[in-house]
C-alpha cells in the first residue's frame, strides 16, 4: 500500500488531470511513466511505481524537486543578473566632523592564578599559580589618511588580560587598541590640552590598562610556604578626552545663508552637500577636493552660513566661526541678487573681526554668485567699487566662469606653500 501522500499525488497522476496539477514537462512525463488505463486498477502501479516516486520525490525543503535537467519556463531558475540597488545622495554625504567627545578604557588585568603543584612522587608541590597578564591600552595614533573625525566611535574599550594558569604560567597581556585620528589632532581633558597629534605616526596613550593580579606563587615566603593569596587584576584607566582638528581645510566657503555655498562647492569638487530650489542653510561642514593636472589637491570647505550676531554665539555661530579659524585662505561668497550686496561682505568681515582680531584680513577673494541673473549684472560694478579685494563673478548653477575661480584657488594655494615652507614648517597636504 502507498502512503496518504504518494496515493493522493498517484490519483492525481492517474485520474486525467495531470497537466493541470503538473508543469507540462512533468505531465509529459508522467503521462510515459504512467499509462492513462493504470489509473483504473492499482493492480497496474507496481510496474510504474519506480518512475513515479523518481518523478514525485520530495525535495530537501519538503517540496517536489525533479531531479532531471530541464528547459520548461516554469521549472527553470531565474538567471538574471540582480541590478545594484541605488543610493540615494542623502546615505552618499559625508558630513566633516572636527570635534568628537570620546570617552576611553584601559582593559582589565588578569587575575592571579591558585594552584598547587602535585604529582606523583611529589604530592606537596607547593604554590604555582601564575601572575595575571597586564590589560591593553588604548592608543590614539595620527594618521595621514584620515582627513575627519567621523570615523572616531565615542567609546572605546582596551583588551582584558589573561588569567594566571597552574604550573607558573603568566596570562598573556591584553593588546593595544589603536585609534587612528587625523594629523594635527588636539587631545583635550577638563579644557587643557593635553596631546597635540602634528607628525604621522605620532602615538599618546590615552587610557592604560590595569596591571595584572598576583598568583599565590608570588606570595611564597619561608614564613608561608602554602600561602592561599592571590590578588585580581586592577581595572584599566578611565578618562573623558576631547578631540578636535587644528586644520580642517585650505580655503574655506563665507557667506550668509542660501548664498549658493554648497552649490559652489557641487560645481568645482565631488563632494554633495543638499542644495534644493527653495531656500534653507548647511548644518553640518562639507569638505571637498579640487584636484589639479599636476596631482596637488586643495581641500576647500562649505562653512555654514553666519548670521548677524555669531560672535555672540547666536544660533550655532561659535561652532561655525571656529571652522573659519582652521582654514588658510577665505573665500567670501556674496549672493550678486540682493540689494546692496556689499553689505553682507562688510557684514562677514565685521563677525569674523569680532571673533578674532585678523581673521578677516587672511588671504582671500570675494565671489559674486549667480551672476546668471539680471539684477546681478547691474550689482557687481557696484560692489567692486565699495571693496579693494578682487571681485569673480561666476554662476555655480550653470558653471559660467569657474575656470577663473579655479586658477585664483591654485595661486592662493601656492602662496600658502611658499610661506609655510619659508617659515620652516611642512604645509598641510590632502
Amino acid at each position: 500500500m502507498l502512503p496518504p501522500r504518494w496515493a493522493v499525488l498517484a490519483g492525481q497522476a492517474l485520474t486525467g488531470v495531470t497537466s493541470a496539477v503538473l508543469p507540462p514537462c512533468r505531465a509529459v512525463l508522467a503521462g510515459r511513466a504512467l499509462p492513462a488505463a493504470g489509473g483504473a486498477a492499482l493492480g497496474g502501479w507496481s510496474p510504474w511505481r519506480p518512475a513515479l516516486l523518481l518523478l514525485l520525490r520530495p525535495g530537501p525543503a519538503g517540496g517536489r524537486q525533479p531531479t532531471f535537467s530541464t528547459s520548461c519556463a516554469r521549472c527553470s531558475k531565474n538567471r538574471r543578473l540582480r541590478q545594484k540597488r541605488v543610493i540615494s545622495e542623502r546615505k552618499l554625504t559625508r558630513y566633516f566632523v572636527d570635534h568628537r567627545k570620546v570617552r576611553v578604557v584601559g582593559g582589565q588585568g588578569g587575575g592571579g592564578g591558585h594552584s598547587f603543584h602535585s604529582e606523583p612522587r611529589k604530592i606537596f608541590g607547593g604554590p604555582d599559580g601564575g601572575n595575571g597578564g597586564d590589560g591593553g591600552h588604548v592608543i590614539l595614533k595620527a594618521d595621514r589618511q584620515m582627513k575627519s573625525l567621523s570615523s572616531v566611535l565615542p567609546f572605546y574599550q582596551g583588551f582584558h588580560g589573561e588569567k594566571g594558569g597552574r604550573k607558573n604560567c603568566y596570562g598573556a597581556n591584553g593588546a593595544c587598541m589603536y585609534v587612528k585620528v587625523p594629523v594635527g589632532t588636539l587631545v583635550k581633558e577638563d579644557g587643557k590640552v593635553v596631546a597635540d597629534l602634528t607628525q604621522h605616526g605620532e602615538e599618546y596613550v590615552a587610557a592604560y590598562g590595569g596591571a595584572g593580579g598576583k598568583g599565590n606563587r608570588f606570595f611564597l615566603s619561608n614564613e608561608n610556604r602554602a600561602p592561599t593569596l592571590f590578588t585580581p587584576g586592577e581595572p584599566g584607566q578611565e578618562r573623558v578626552l576631547h578631540l578636535e582638528l587644528k586644520t580642517t581645510a585650505h580655503a574655506g566657503l563665507v557667506g550668509f545663508p542660501n548664498a549658493g555655498k554648497s552649490s559652489l562647492l557641487r560645481a568645482i569638487s565631488n563632494a554633495k552637500p543638499a542644495v534644493a530650489a527653495y531656500p534653507f542653510t548647511t548644518l553640518n561642514p562639507h569638505v571637498g577636493i579640487v584636484r589639479y593636472q599636476d596631482y596637488e589637491q586643495v581641500a576647500v570647505a562649505d562653512i555654514p552660513g553666519l548670521i548677524k550676531g555669531a560672535h555672540q554665539n547666536r544660533g550655532l555661530g561659535m561652532a561655525f566661526l571656529r571652522h573659519i579659524e582652521r582654514c588658510r585662505f577665505l573665500l567670501y561668497v556674496v549672493d550678486l541678487s540682493v540689494s546692496q550686496p556689499w553689505m553682507q561682505l562688510q557684514d562677514l568681515k565685521y563677525e569674523l573681526e569680532q571673533y578674532k582680531k585678523g581673521l578677516s584680513e587672511r588671504p582671500r577673494v570675494v565671489i559674486g554668485n549667480k551672476i546668471d541673473l539680471a539684477q546681478s549684472r547691474i550689482n557687481l560694478p557696484l560692489l567692486k567699487e565699495h571693496t579693494d579685494d578682487r571681485v569673480i563673478a561666476l554662476s555655480a548653477l550653470t558653471g559660467h566662469n569657474l575656470e577663473e575661480l579655479l586658477l585664483h584657488l591654485r595661486e592662493l594655494y601656492d602662496a600658502y606653500v611658499k610661506t609655510e615652507q619659508s617659515r620652516g614648517q611642512s604645509p598641510v597636504k590632502w
